[in-house]
């Protein structure tokens, strides 16, 4: 892994991947009307967790759209495997997949190699959650080097409804290192 680490406060990086559809999006540009954004990038289809943690989400997506957040995920995954996952998935929510190991090292996210040809066929991001305020800029940032190890998403779409009520003027944290 590069020792790049991405910034609280710094402007979401211009990354390209593919929709479900094979369509190029810029993952931190919003697809909806809404003026924040959340980039769940998770490991692919090989991870069960994953597929649990992208099927839990699903449960706040309303919640998160009624604070103005979009909610989307992404992986190193190839578009056949996303339609594969998608079997196992229960998700409305925008996903995406061909995140290369350039764009995982500009997000600082950790790479995994695979550990045999059964688990998948490429390196993948561990986990990572971005949320992208109305200026563009990252207002949290978490990024785990394990698959067990993610924010749990009752706490933090209510850490968000906080951060989102204008009479909390809630700054962005950890800007200083």
């Amino acid at each position: 892994m590069s020792d790049r680490k991405i910034s609280s406060a710094a402007v979401f990086p211009d990354i390209s991947v593919k929709s479900a559809d094979n369509t190029d999006v810029l993952l931190g540009q919003r697809q909806s009307e809404s003026s924040w954004k959340m980039v769940v990038v998770y490991r692919g289809k090989h991870c069960p967790i994953c597929t649990k943690y992208l099927n839990e989400l699903e449960n706040y997506k309303q919640k998160l759209a009624d604070m103005d957040v979009e909610l989307v995920a992404v992986s190193a995954d190839s578009s056949e495997q996303l339609n594969e996952h998608k079997e196992q998935l229960e998700v409305s929510f925008a996903l995406y997949h061909s995140l290369s190991i350039e764009q995982m090292q500009t997000l600082g996210v950790y790479i995994s190699q695979p550990r045999s040809a059964k688990e998948t066929d490429h390196p993948f991001a561990e986990p990572a959650l971005f949320i992208i305020n109305g200026d563009g800029r990252i207002q949290i940032v978490d990024i785990a080097n394990a698959p067990f190890s993610r924010p749990d998403p009752e706490i933090l779409v209510s850490g968000l409804e906080f951060i989102r009520d204008p009479e909390n003027d809630y700054p962005i944290r950890g800007t200083y290192s």
